[in-house]
């Protein structure tokens, strides 16, 4: 008896049916459907709402959290200038988070019914319908749990006055990414550093996605040799 492959119903909430593609999820993930109009998650109301988040609630929450964290830096004794060196730096680290997590974790190879769940509900669901604004970046809950090793991580390896205002800075670098990943998607480049930010993304969505994965930055595409091609995807270089 032959088994057909499972299809995915587009026109029914996708999470759930992602799973039951098993090894043919990863090319099925890839092949983008261009659509303005975003795919709906869940069935439940509820669920679907806790995934949905517009670009300037990032901003909005995490701006504050980034200056307050600064100011705590500045109260245990750090200079003006020491606290800006630490932002700096906290910047800088973010670059290469931004490029690791985006590497390795959002682009592993998954089979599982739980590994194709998960994977599409962090990064799948964008290559899947790279358009969908709405589910473009991080709903600010699922970036709280996230910031939770990470603060550990700085509390543990830099001095008490330095690790807010350097995590403060990797949260700043967070929001540029956040903010600047939804421009590139949506925004209309008006001069040539954007215009070629966005073209160098698009080749990540539409020509080769195993390159390319910084979005702020190319700096570590070049230091890891994942710099695609110049040519940009046609496809979408006009949108």
């Amino acid at each position: 008896m032959v088994v057909k492959p499972f299809t995915v119903d587009l026109d029914k909430p996708l999470v759930f049916q992602v799973g039951h593609l098993g090894k043919g999820y990863y090319e099925w993930v890839h092949q983008p459907v261009v659509s303005k109009e975003g795919p709906r998650f869940f069935a439940n109301d509820y669920l679907e709402f806790l995934t949905r988040t517009t670009w300037w609630v990032i901003p909005l929450v995490w701006l504050p959290v980034a200056s307050w964290l600064v100011s705590v830096s500045l109260r245990m004794g750090l200079t003006l200038p020491q606290a800006a060196l630490a932002v700096v730096g906290g910047i800088f680290i973010w670059t290469l988070l931004e490029y690791v997590i985006h590497r390795f974790p959002l682009h592993m190879k998954t089979i599982s019914y739980w590994g194709n769940t998960i994977h599409y509900l962090f990064h799948g669901c964008h290559h899947k319908h790279p358009m969908d604004r709405m589910h473009l970046v991080f709903p600010p809950a699922v970036t709280a749990i996230l910031c939770v090793p990470f603060w550990n991580m700085f509390r543990l390896l830099s001095p008490p006055s330095v690790a807010p205002a350097l995590f403060g800075g990797t949260v700043f670098g967070y929001v540029a990414y956040d903010v600047t990943h939804y421009f590139l998607h949506h925004g209309k480049p008006s001069n040539r550093l954007t215009q070629d930010m966005k073209k160098y993304h698009l080749n990540h969505h539409f020509r080769i996605r195993s390159k390319g994965f910084g979005i702020t930055s190319s700096l570590w595409d070049n230091v890891f040799g994942t710099v695609p091609s110049t040519k940009a995807a046609e496809k979408m270089s006009n949108q």
